[in-house]
């Protein structure tokens, strides 16, 4: 593995920490001193304030390694097939595991993430396709708009919970999760648009290999 693939492993050691500290405190409540508030019994965290800060590295350092894997990649001219697949393998697995912290405590509809969940795995098969005619098949424009709009629905989703558990408003609350929520049906929409991008790539390829 080139120094980029190893910055990108970092996210896939994050990711189940970032899940296993969000939900810890829901789990359990009484090891953590949760008390509920008022009108988000279900949701609220007071008592596990010192997962905000913490959630808030893993995520932000998260999103740092994906941009620091592509930097290195090309400044050290290490660009791979396999950087290619890993790099967004990588983002894929992350996200699942954000999105699915916020479906468990209702902040992002779990409707949206199962069309995440088929895109994503779609994806996967469109990719092994490729990878049977040779192609290593990397993130298109449309794919790279998706992971920007996803983060930015994970990250809102993310200021959501953090309120709970500061103990703020709900007012606060119920402004940050309806932003999420509609970003997150935005970057839906995005993503299935971007798969029929992908599909045409590979419609493209198999009209050239049936030339050949």
């Amino acid at each position: 593995m080139t120094l980029a693939d190893k910055v990108t492993s970092i996210r896939l050691v994050l990711a189940p920490v970032f899940f296993v500290i969000y939900l810890l405190p829901r789990f359990f409540p009484s090891v953590f001193g949760v008390s509920p508030l008022p009108g988000a019994e279900n949701l609220n965290y007071i008592g596990a304030i010192w997962t905000v800060p913490v959630l808030w590295i893993i995520f932000l350092g998260s999103e740092f390694t994906d941009m620091l894997d592509g930097y290195l990649a090309r400044k050290r001219g290490e660009v791979s097939d396999f950087g290619k697949l890993y790099d967004p393998f990588a983002d894929t697995l992350t996200q699942l595991a954000y999105f699915l912290c916020f479906v468990i405590d209702g902040i992002l509809p779990a409707l949206l993430f199962l069309a995440v969940i088929y895109r994503e795995f779609s994806i996967l098969l469109v990719r092994n396709l490729m990878l049977k005619k040779g192609i290593a098949l990397g993130a298109r424009m449309g794919g790279k708009i998706k992971t920007v709009t996803y983060i930015v629905a994970a990250g809102l989703a993310l200021l959501a919970s953090s309120v709970l558990r500061l103990g703020i408003s709900g007012d606060f609350y119920r402004i940050f999760a309806i932003s999420a929520a509609a970003v997150f049906a935005i970057s839906v929409i995005i993503a299935v648009v971007s798969f029929f991008d992908y599909i045409s790539v590979y419609r493209r390829e198999q009209g050239v290999g049936s030339k050949d």
